[in-house]
């Protein structure tokens, strides 16, 4: 299964001993509703990695780059617990020059965000609602991790980045959809009500397009498409 990625705010508490360096804070928070990730917001259950902290072979990278690497929980080097606000993760940084200068840059406040790499474990490894505001959200229930990293730059903040793709596909197999009527959040809720008649799903729509001819002159036609 495709590996997805999210990213919090993190305030990095960093230590020096003997030239040694180590760091730690918080990959992920419980039930932070996300940013708009392309029709839906997502959260994380409270326990959600529980059985991933015990059980999988998990790396602490930076920037998700398996050649940086900065610790692993197998030889101990990166240790993870879940506490009331969420999966706090510490790290014993080796004596590496991209571990030094990332170090200076966690004390700068350079590097303020932590990432994660996870799957969703099995089908019932997330569920879909609606918020309070009828916005569709997804619940991440249970997870495997693969990673988490201190990151520059997240894709998270928008649902420009395509972030949520891979969840719409899980989604759409759920419902027995195509993922490409999920494209909308009226799509996405009729998806979670198991509506699949409703017209967000059935209907085709039309969609302005610019088309600049020879002349420069903007002509504005209507595609009627089909949704597959």
């Amino acid at each position: 299964m495709q590996m997805e990625r999210r990213a919090v705010p993190t305030e990095f508490e960093i230590r020096s001993q003997g030239g040694a360096f180590n760091f730690y804070g918080y990959a992920l928070k419980w039930d932070a509703r996300s940013s708009n990730l392309g029709g839906f917001r997502e959260r994380v259950a409270q326990g959600a990695t529980s059985e991933s902290i015990g059980r999988d072979d998990i790396r602490a990278l930076f920037n998700h780059d398996p050649n940086l690497i900065l610790g692993r929980n197998r030889s101990n080097t990166l240790r993870m617990t879940e506490d009331s606000t969420g999966l706090h993760y510490e790290v014993d940084m080796p004596d590496t020059t991209y571990a030094r200068d990332l170090a200076t840059a966690m004390e700068r406040g350079d590097v303020s965000q932590s990432s994660f790499g996870f799957r969703t474990s099995g089908p019932e490894g997330d569920s879909w609602a609606e918020d309070d505001d009828g916005f569709p959200l997804r619940t991440l229930q249970k997870v495997s991790l693969f990673d988490v990293s201190p990151v520059t730059y997240p894709a998270y903040a928008d649902s420009t980045s395509g972030v949520g793709s891979r969840a719409l596909e899980l989604l759409a197999e759920k419902r027995g959809l195509s993922v490409a009527r999920l494209d909308s959040p009226e799509a996405i809720r009729a998806a979670i009500r198991g509506d699949s008649d409703a017209p967000a799903l059935t209907e085709a729509r039309t969609l302005p397009l610019d088309l600049h001819i020879r002349d420069h002159e903007a002509v504005t036609l209507s595609l009627r498409a089909a949704r597959l």
